[in-house]
């Protein structure tokens, strides 16, 4: 009789990363055999904005990422109403100084 234990993954949580980063940018690139998520928090008023956290996935976790974020959008939206998701970012890029001209 197998073990219902058997095929249970044990995941530990450390207490910094449980304590997560805050993103409100995401840069996602790609090659032939992975994605790179970049995870970046950009602040109204300074120009230069850091990196806090890079995933690397293969191209078939990309796509199972992508099913759990849809499964887990729709569940949200189910139980609060739909997001709105504007189209253009909710701070301005060019962050209060000088447009650039051509």
């Amino acid at each position: 009789m197998a073990d219902k234990n058997e095929n249970q993954l044990n995941i530990e949580l450390a207490e910094d990363v449980a304590e997560g980063t805050y993103s409100n940018l995401a840069i996602i690139t790609h090659s032939n055999t992975e994605f790179v998520l970049d995870f970046i928090r950009v602040m109204p008023g300074i120009p230069k904005a850091k990196v806090k956290s890079r995933i690397i996935l293969t191209p078939e976790h990309a796509k199972r990422l992508l099913h759990a974020l849809d499964d887990n959008i729709a569940k949200y939206e189910s139980a609060n109403g739909k997001i709105d998701a504007h189209d253009e970012p909710p701070f301005p890029m060019n962050f209060g100084g000088p447009t650039a001209q051509a």
